[in-house]
């Protein structure tokens, strides 16, 4: 076919949305002449709800058809919908619109393997790629309503081949391409999907992965599977079978306009599994409308971003983080947002640094398990690199301890930018609490997510107290289970073929509540601080301590077992002698038990098995536990799966099992 001229669709799908929106509250609040300060905005946010986000959603996408009713959502059925009435398209949303203003924008910066080889694509070309795909998606036979499985590491094409789906009205279920082959079958098989696009190779930290080797597996027991599409991350030819297709090569004979589908605001959007650290992985199901408006709004405001910045998320695509705001969040707001293919210590240590220099990174946003990783190796190779232009420092994934958070804040931000320590998850969408956005100069505290994010309203429930209702906790300095208590447009609307599942899990535990799963403490000044999963957190005289507080206290020496299970006190502190840090981790354990008054309660660091995306492997700990370590099951999802040998001698030891593997 000719190659055409690309007509932005958004021209004829109602009112733009301008790409340079003021962050000001008072722009933001047009529904409310009152709400002048971000106290204001926020309360609007939680007793006005239908207001506020009926006035944001006309404001910030655009729409084929308009809503009829802003929400329609009761907790007791895990019934959530948002926005019924209205049609869009969130391809046209985060690409169309921003060709018709500004297409030569840089949309993508793929910072790829080796340093200063990234790539840039601006948002015309990636109209035209994500064009050029939906047509080919369409060819192989994919229609709307069906499921297309993603297997790829961060590139243009994986951001391609979601914009596709979502143009022609098709589902995406894009797994981590970390997963092991049965991982990925399980996924593939869940979602029923007959098509799979993936790379012949992966290329990360110097090293090369064969993923085209690990599809061909995983689809030998899918059935379901009819065709892969095969890109080329390298030039190392792979074998190719019948059902196999040369992804680029198919792609050229493609015409580069793609019409795009009208989708309800409560259709598909996207399945994401989480990681299986606590059993059979959840296929999460997100929607379009509510999904795509809560990703953009928390993306401007909580990292202050403003037209022409770079922002820098260095998680992968297969997490919802790389989901809302590498490709979402971004992109609605006619971002600039950086792809990143390696490791944070590839080549060396300063990599996320140089990378910031080289690309002139405004907001970066990582791990708190990666910012700990680099503090051991020190401030010099954080120092050898211009950061003047970084403005915000973003954490996600875990609550970040108070001495990674402060070097965070000193060495890499120079002190001067500001640290947004998230909470959220992968069944929220994005961002529900955060230290941002806030009134002007309002203060951060190390380690603590803070304030919840407009239109959602934490609560905190009694864990202890079983009776006919919930005890909501309504005084400050409190803790207990983190709930929300009112419906937000991100939130996951079920879990895939299994609704009852979904209800069980995070409506049933507290009736009228959303239940997160986690403990949070809130402060005398009405901050809120995670303190990890409600499963790992132990109550020890009459005081709950959990992960987050426990790293706190030491910081990575001695191995120990810990779980939901099983709590071991011993009478006198075990400390590892050969470690050059063993005082200073006596001392910080002695400040610890006086800080809690647990003098029988013994404070030392867990080496414990975490997800690429910081979630401890409950299930791997329980089986240790249980001493069942033949039934460990799938362990590509860690980070790094020799802990996990580590936490069998480390438990052997604590039970006095010697040698004895």
């Amino acid at each position: 076919m000719g190659r055409r001229t690309i007509g932005p669709a958004s021209s004829r799908l109602g009112r733009v949305c301008p790409v340079g929106m003021s962050l000001s509250h008072r722009a933001l609040a047009t529904p409310v002449a009152s709400a002048v300060d971000h106290s204001g905005l926020y309360k609007f946010s939680v007793n006005e709800s239908d207001r506020f986000w009926g006035a944001v959603a006309r404001q910030r996408l655009s729409w084929i058809s308009p809503f009829h009713t802003v929400q329609n959502c009761d907790f007791s059925q895990g019934k959530i919908k948002w926005f019924e009435g209205g049609k869009l398209n969130v391809s046209v949303n985060c690409l169309d619109r921003h060709v018709h203003t500004s297409p030569e924008r840089v949309a993508l910066i793929w910072e790829r393997d080796e340093p200063g080889t990234e790539v840039k694509i601006t948002y015309r070309q990636l109209l035209e790629l994500t064009c050029r795909l939906g047509n080919l998606l369409k060819r192989q036979g994919v229609r709307r309503g069906d499921c297309v499985t993603i297997y790829m590491p961060p590139c243009p094409l994986a951001v391609a081949s979601m914009l596709a789906c979502a143009r022609i009205g098709a589902a995406h279920n894009v797994v981590f391409a970390g997963f092991s082959s049965e991982a990925l079958a399980d996924r593939i098989r869940d979602a029923q999907s007959s098509t799979v696009i993936t790379v012949n190779q992966g290329v990360r930290g110097g090293k090369v992965v064969d993923l085209k080797r690990t599809v061909d597996q995983a689809v030998q027991n899918c059935p379901s599977v009819q065709q892969v599409l095969v890109a080329m991350r390298t030039e190392n030819t792979v074998a190719m079978t019948d059902r196999d297709v040369p992804l680029e090569e198919e792609m050229m004979k493609e015409d580069v306009v793609c019409e795009p589908v009208a989708m309800d605001s409560e259709d598909v959007l996207f399945l994401l599994y989480t990681s299986g650290s606590t059993g059979k992985p959840k296929g999460l199901v997100h929607t379009q409308a509510g999904y795509l408006l809560y990703t953009a709004l928390t993306h401007r405001y909580v990292f202050n971003y403003h037209d022409r910045d770079v922002f820098g998320c260095v998680a992968d695509i297969g997490w919802i983080t790389g989901h809302s705001y590498i490709v979402y969040g971004p992109l609605c707001n006619g971002g600039t947002t950086v792809l990143f293919e390696s490791t944070p210590v590839y080549p060396n240590p300063g990599r996320y640094w140089e990378m910031v220099e080289r690309l002139g990174i405004n907001q970066f946003y990582g791990a708190p398990t990666a910012i700990r990783l680099l503090l051991k190796y020190g401030d010099e190779w954080v120092q050898n690199y211009n950061r003047s232009s970084l403005k915000t420092l973003g954490s996600v994934g875990e609550p970040i301890n108070t001495e990674a958070w402060e070097w965070y804040h000193r060495v890499v931000g120079d002190g001067r930018c500001p640290v947004v320590d998230t909470w959220w998850q992968t069944e929220t969408g994005g961002i529900c609490i955060a230290p941002r956005p806030s009134d002007p100069e309002a203060e951060i505290v190390p380690g603590m997510a803070m304030r919840p994010f407009y239109g959602i309203k934490p609560a905190l429930l009694d864990t202890e107290v079983v009776t006919a209702g919930n005890l909501l906790l309504g005084s400050n300095d409190s803790t207990g289970a983190l709930c929300i208590s009112q419906a937000w447009p991100g939130m996951a609307r079920t879990i895939h073929n299994h609704h009852q599942r979904f209800t069980e899990t995070y409506f049933q535990p507290y009736p009228g509540y959303f239940f997160t799963g986690d403990g949070a403490y809130r402060s005398k000044e009405g901050y809120y601080q995670i303190v990890g999963r409600l499963d790992d957190v132990i109550n020890v005289s009459g005081h709950r301590l959990g992960t987050a507080e426990l790293e706190d206290v030491v910081v990575c020496t001695i191995i120990i077992m810990f779980s939901v299970y099983v709590f071991v006190v011993l009478k006198k502190a075990v400390m590892v002698q050969e470690d050059v840090l063993a005082q200073q981790l006596r001392e910080m354990v002695s400040r610890s038990i006086a800080k809690y008054a647990c003098p029988d309660f013994i404070q030392v660091v867990r080496c414990l098995p975490k997800t690429r995306s910081g979630k401890i492997m409950r299930r791997v700990l329980r089986k240790v536990v249980e001493r069942n370590t033949d039934e460990l099951g799938d362990l590509s999802t860690l980070d790094d799966p020799d802990s996990v040998h580590e936490v069998i001698r480390g438990h052997q030891r604590l039970r006095g099992d010697g040698k004895q593997q």
